[in-house]
Protein backbone atom coordinates (compact mmCIF):
# COMPACT_ATOMS: atom_id res chain seq x y z
CA UNK A 1 0.00 0.00 0.00
CA UNK A 2 1.62 3.32 -1.16
CA UNK A 3 0.69 6.95 0.23
CA UNK A 4 -2.07 7.44 -2.62
CA UNK A 5 -3.69 4.60 -2.01
CA UNK A 6 -3.67 5.13 2.01
CA UNK A 7 -5.09 8.43 1.23
CA UNK A 8 -7.80 7.33 -1.08
CA UNK A 9 -8.96 4.76 1.60
CA UNK A 10 -9.01 7.67 4.07
CA UNK A 11 -11.04 9.54 2.04
CA UNK A 12 -13.45 6.62 1.23
CA UNK A 13 -13.27 6.31 5.10
CA UNK A 14 -14.61 9.44 5.91
CA UNK A 15 -17.33 9.37 2.69
CA UNK A 16 -18.85 6.57 4.66
CA UNK A 17 -18.66 7.31 7.65
CA UNK A 18 -19.90 11.10 8.01
CA UNK A 19 -21.41 11.68 4.46
CA UNK A 20 -23.63 8.20 3.71
CA UNK A 21 -26.74 8.38 5.61
CA UNK A 22 -28.47 5.53 4.10
CA UNK A 23 -29.15 2.08 6.00
CA UNK A 24 -28.14 -0.87 4.95
CA UNK A 25 -29.40 -4.26 6.17
CA UNK A 26 -26.81 -6.25 7.92
CA UNK A 27 -24.19 -3.33 7.07
CA UNK A 28 -23.23 -0.35 9.27
CA UNK A 29 -21.56 1.64 6.88
CA UNK A 30 -20.69 3.78 9.47
CA UNK A 31 -18.38 0.88 11.29
CA UNK A 32 -16.77 0.00 8.22
CA UNK A 33 -16.08 4.39 6.83
CA UNK A 34 -14.52 4.10 10.18
CA UNK A 35 -12.43 0.85 9.83
CA UNK A 36 -11.18 2.23 5.93
CA UNK A 37 -10.04 5.68 7.89
CA UNK A 38 -8.28 3.64 10.05
CA UNK A 39 -6.68 1.05 7.99
CA UNK A 40 -5.57 4.13 5.57
CA UNK A 41 -4.12 5.77 8.66
CA UNK A 42 -2.30 2.70 9.28
CA UNK A 43 -0.75 2.25 5.81
CA UNK A 44 -0.21 5.87 5.81
CA UNK A 45 2.18 5.60 8.73
CA UNK A 46 3.74 2.44 7.69
CA UNK A 47 4.45 3.72 3.92
CA UNK A 48 6.09 7.47 5.31
CA UNK A 49 8.22 5.09 7.26
CA UNK A 50 8.90 2.74 4.62
CA UNK A 51 9.48 5.97 2.35
CA UNK A 52 12.30 7.25 5.23
CA UNK A 53 16.36 6.51 3.30
CA UNK A 54 18.24 4.82 5.72
CA UNK A 55 21.71 5.20 6.64
CA UNK A 56 24.11 6.12 3.66
CA UNK A 57 26.30 2.96 3.12
CA UNK A 58 29.45 3.71 1.39
CA UNK A 59 32.25 1.99 1.02
CA UNK A 60 35.76 3.82 0.27
CA UNK A 61 38.43 1.37 -1.12
CA UNK A 62 41.73 2.85 -1.84
CA UNK A 63 45.01 1.22 -3.79
CA UNK A 64 48.17 2.09 -3.94
CA UNK A 65 50.80 1.20 -6.07
CA UNK A 66 54.61 1.67 -7.05
CA UNK A 67 55.86 1.89 -10.29
CA UNK A 68 58.85 -0.25 -9.98
CA UNK A 69 59.93 1.83 -13.17
CA UNK A 70 59.64 4.87 -12.05
CA UNK A 71 59.29 4.50 -8.32
CA UNK A 72 56.63 6.96 -8.88
CA UNK A 73 53.46 6.14 -6.33
CA UNK A 74 49.99 5.50 -7.75
CA UNK A 75 46.82 5.89 -5.66
CA UNK A 76 42.90 5.37 -6.49
CA UNK A 77 40.35 6.24 -4.54
CA UNK A 78 37.17 4.79 -5.40
CA UNK A 79 34.27 4.92 -3.56
CA UNK A 80 31.02 3.19 -3.55
CA UNK A 81 27.52 3.01 -2.41
CA UNK A 82 24.12 5.20 -2.16
CA UNK A 83 24.47 8.76 -2.54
Amino acid sequence: MRIGSSIALIAIGAILAFAVADVVDFVDLTLIGWILMGVGALGLIISIVMAIPRNDRRVTETRQVQDPNTGETIRRDETRGSL
